[in-house]
């Protein structure tokens, strides 16, 4: 028998494939974080001698969630400016905050905050844009989660740099510093195109272009984006980001709510990601994406969460039901974005949308060992069908019970592994004390 780390038993798999399958009574192979083997039980145990064989009947496995659209430290603004229009809700609220208490010890808080949140969710992978990205970095290789860290990049001066041309400068700093991390990797993050001038989007442009690198930005977010934009431009969002040499199979579009047949057709043509949020959009009413379009276009899409501070969670299970339930209505067809499809946008679209899809994303042999397993044995989940319509219609974030990143257990029976849960909820309710308690 051939030794390995870990053996992971469960009464059904999920590999996500284009065939939307799912085996029963499987186990998967790991070590030295990659997935060795997979095959049936009995097959793979009399293989296989593990150091550890962890048993999970009644449970699916899947590959970890990827959440491809976050700002992980607005955490601590969870529930600070609900039930606002996003104008209203960024302009008058969170940029100010952000203006007044934005620090690296409020990104380190904030985002640890929010890797426990999504770790206890199923989520193994995190697309993060927000200031002091260095920060979140650190405590993403800290906590053992897969990241992708945001250059972030804003005209305006902010508690982070001056300009947009010292973001620029700082990402890169921080790219370098991060070379040789297979865990934390780096996109750059132009905010959006009504908050980053044409002068530092040529940089990036080239610069992604130089180093290989995604550009993770909001895109046609709100109804008066590209009125804004031809007013500014002469072209709307997405034209001028053409113009500019950002429309292409590196972009990482947030959102793109508003979009028209001929800018669906040109996204499909550019082999540009699209990133869905859409609990955010419902929540600040921002419209409603073409989900069903895009996807018969030939556009690879993804699915977020956005920040905690306009959705106000970080739980792509329930994105995956909200999503597939809101595409039905707004193609009014019940076929579209049927169930496999969904947890498709939650695991392997987003890991192609960040280029990591030869990696992580499908429980694949030769891939690294990016897996979560949920329960299907509560009163909701039964019976048994189709274990993926049950974990896109009926599950949720509480029946996740153990998660693995690059084949070491982050989550067990429910638990954070090594978690400081008591530190790092006192230093949250620190933090609402200290803002809420601000003279405005």
């Amino acid at each position: 028998m051939q030794r390995v780390d870990t053996v992971i038993g469960a009464d059904w798999l999920v590999p996500v494939d284009e065939f939307g399958s799912s085996y029963s009574n499987q186990s998967v192979a790991i070590d030295g974080g990659v997935i060795v083997d997979i095959g049936p039980s009995d097959v793979i145990t009399g293989a296989y001698q593990p150091d550890e064989l962890v048993d999970l009947p009644h449970h699916v496995v899947i590959p970890g969630l990827v959440n491809t659209h976050t700002h992980a430290a607005m955490t601590l603004m969870r529930g600070f400016a609900d039930d606002l229009p996003l104008g209203v809700w960024l302009q008058d609220h969170i940029w100010p905050i952000e203006g007044e208490w934005v620090s690296p010890e409020f990104v380190w808080d904030g985002t640890s905050l929010a890797i426990a949140e999504m770790l206890t969710a199923g989520v193994t992978c995190f697309n993060d844009m927000y200031f002091f990205p260095e920060v979140a970095a650190q405590a993403a290789l800290d906590m053992g989660i897969r990241m992708v860290s945001g250059m972030i990049c804003f005209d305006m001066a902010n508690s982070y740099a001056a300009n947009a041309s010292e973001c620029i400068d700082k990402g890169l700093a921080m790219r370098a510093d991060l070379a040789g991390q297979d865990l934390v990797t780096t996109a750059f993050a132009p905010h959006a195109p009504y908050t980053v001038s044409d002068e530092p989007l040529l940089r990036i442009a080239e610069l992604s272009e130089q180093l290989n690198a995604r550009v993770h930005m909001h895109v046609c977010e709100t109804a008066d984006e590209d009125a804004t934009s031809v007013s500014t431009y002469g072209l709307t969002s997405l034209r001028r980001l053409d113009g500019l040499g950002l429309l292409n199979d590196r972009l990482v579009a947030a959102h793109m709510v508003h979009l028209s047949d001929d800018d669906i057709a040109a996204t499909a043509a550019a082999g540009a990601n699209v990133v869905h949020c859409p609990e955010s959009n419902l929540k600040l009413a921002s419209g409603f994406c073409r989900v069903d379009d895009l996807l018969r276009a030939g556009v690879n899409v993804a699915l977020g969460t956005d920040g905690a501070a306009s959705n106000n969670d970080l739980d792509l299970i329930a994105e995956m039901r909200v999503a597939a339930l809101l595409s039905k209505a707004v193609a009014s067809d019940a076929a579209a974005l049927p169930a496999h499809q969904a947890l498709h946008l939650a695991t392997l679209g987003g890991a192609k949308a960040l280029g990591l899809d030869d990696h992580i994303g499908s429980l694949t042999v030769g891939k690294r060992a990016d897996i979560t397993a949920v329960s299907l044995d509560e009163w909701s989940s039964q019976p048994m069908y189709n274990p993926i319509s049950q974990l896109v219609y009926t599950a949720t974030r509480s029946q996740v019970t153990d998660v693995w990143v690059d084949g070491v257990r982050r989550v067990k029976s429910g638990e954070l592994v090594g978690s400081q849960r008591a530190a790092l909820l006192h230093r949250a309710s620190e933090w609402a004390s200290q803002i809420g308690s601000a003279p405005r």
